[in-house]
């Protein structure tokens, strides 16, 4: 693999990943990979081109194809672009999440996107966003980060954030999805979602994000990791 240094940031949806990964990027001035989203987006075309989620060699056959780059707007916002068209609202939709932990379970798929994630290490350094970052994609990464939080407490944001976008949502809903992606992707036989074994593990549920933000950069000094 490239020499160039990778922070990996795993875990599972609500815990923060996204928002911790977009301070790092910016802090560090490195590249900016959120995994998650080459899912989001497969799942995606396959709903625009007709393909079943459950028709693994096709839905391989999308991903092998995606067109798609991120672009990180002036407000720290990364915007995901698929085919030239901003597809960030609908790919993070509840409907866009189910879909990427569908076909992420599906071995061809990952095998089609693991070529395409690593070739976002470029210079100067990349943040890794995702839930295999450290364990498959960059397991020689100098820094790996697993963040975590209790269901519940992802539920309540995940809530917040989409009343907040004007979206009619259940909180006991939102924390059953979140419980049942929990398991999927926990127990898929294919780069399951597990802290890798020389991983800092974080708990967000009580812990804001700057705080965190600021382990992290001590973490990352003690490895000699700067910007």
């Amino acid at each position: 693999m490239a020499s160039w240094p990778v922070i990996t940031v795993d875990g599972p949806g609500g815990a923060g990943k996204g928002t911790l990964s977009r301070m790092l990027a910016e802090h560090f001035g490195w590249h900016f990979l959120d995994s998650g989203a080459l899912y989001r987006i497969t799942g995606y075309a396959c709903l625009q081109a007709g393909v079943d989620w459950a028709d693994e060699p096709a839905v391989a056959e999308v991903a092998r194809q995606l067109d798609t780059r991120f672009v990180m707007g002036a407000d720290g916002e990364v915007g995901v672009l698929y085919a030239g068209r901003d597809v960030t609202a609908v790919i993070r939709s509840e409907e866009g999440g189910r879909g990427a932990s569908v076909v992420a379970a599906q071995p061809s798929v990952r095998e089609a996107l693991l070529e395409r994630q690593r070739d976002f290490r470029q210079a100067p350094g990349l943040i890794a966003d995702g839930r295999d970052m450290g364990t498959v994609v960059f397991p020689d990464a100098p820094l790996k980060i697993f963040l975590t939080a209790s269901a519940e407490e992802r539920a309540r944001r995940r809530y917040e954030q989409l009343r907040g976008k004007g979206e009619s949502v259940s909180l006991p809903r939102l924390l059953e999805d979140i419980k049942e992606r929990d398991a999927r992707d926990s127990s898929r036989a294919i780069a399951p979602l597990v802290p890798a074994r020389d991983a800092v593990v974080i708990d967000s549920t009580a812990t804001p994000a700057d705080a965190v933000f600021e382990a992290v950069l001590l973490e990352a000094s003690r490895r000699g990791i700067s910007a």
